[in-house]
């Protein structure tokens, strides 16, 4: 007796007062819970290794809760008036993955549903809940495409870039800029630019480009870069 109060005492936080818990040497944890009026299962220890849950008043179990046990090797929820909905949708696939009950729950409604095996549901039996599933796909299915559709928008805009033909003119000089603005304000610059003024206005009729060449320069352009520079 006083061992037993020992353990309890050890595993006061998953609900001892109310479950029997007795450590298996080498086994894990015995957690036995059967005929507590429990309507949620408690915290468990992530040893436990033997779970009985038989004859309670579970309707539904939270997703995820189970989850964390993963050295269960013995599993009874039977006796317990589960309510077949869309809730009990993580019951049905934790039932399907994991082969350590042995007892396998029962629906205790609605009423089309009462005494099918738990795993046994199939999608028929939820429609309303095959619905949800479809809604969900179907939204992102719409989200996938935007998002190929923006994708190729993207693509076909690099695409278009690096079709398209620039032109540029090249047969007048530029004159938006004011020559009084380009003059620099220190003396020595001042004294070379009327030494060149001074010197002739040739060079401003000379051409901005090598004409020699310039059929050559055209070509390499508009063969390499699709580049079109339009002549006089």
């Amino acid at each position: 007796m006083l061992f037993t109060l020992l353990l309890c005492s050890v595993f006061a936080h998953v609900g001892c007062d109310s479950c029997r818990c007795v450590t298996l040497p080498s086994k894990g944890v015995h957690v036995n819970c059967s005929l507590q009026g429990l309507r949620n299962i408690p915290h468990l220890p992530a040893r436990t290794t033997e779970l009985l849950l038989q004859n309670n008043l579970l309707t539904t179990i939270t997703p995820g809760q189970l989850d964390m046990l993963h050295n269960l090797r013995l599993v009874n929820l039977s006796g317990n008036p589960f309510h077949c909905d869309c809730r009990i949708l993580y019951l049905r696939q934790w039932l399907k993955m994991n082969k350590a009950v042995s007892v396998m729950p029962t629906c205790a409604s609605p009423p089309e549903l009462a005494q099918k095996s738990i795993d046994e549901l199939t999608d028929a039996d939820l429609p309303s809940c095959a619905s949800d599933q479809c809604s969900g796909l179907a939204y992102n299915a719409i989200l996938c495409s935007l998002l190929c559709i923006l994708i190729g928008l993207l693509l076909w805009c690099v695409q278009l870039a690096r079709n398209s033909t620039f032109i540029l003119g090249i047969d007048e000089r530029h004159t938006g800029f004011e020559v009084e603005s380009l003059r620099s304000r220190k003396p020595k610059h001042r004294m070379r630019m009327r030494y060149s003024i001074g010197s002739g206005t040739d060079d401003m009729d000379k051409p901005l480009l090598n004409m020699d060449i310039l059929p050559q320069i055209l070509d390499v352009l508009h063969k390499q870069h699709n580049i079109k520079i339009k002549v006089p």
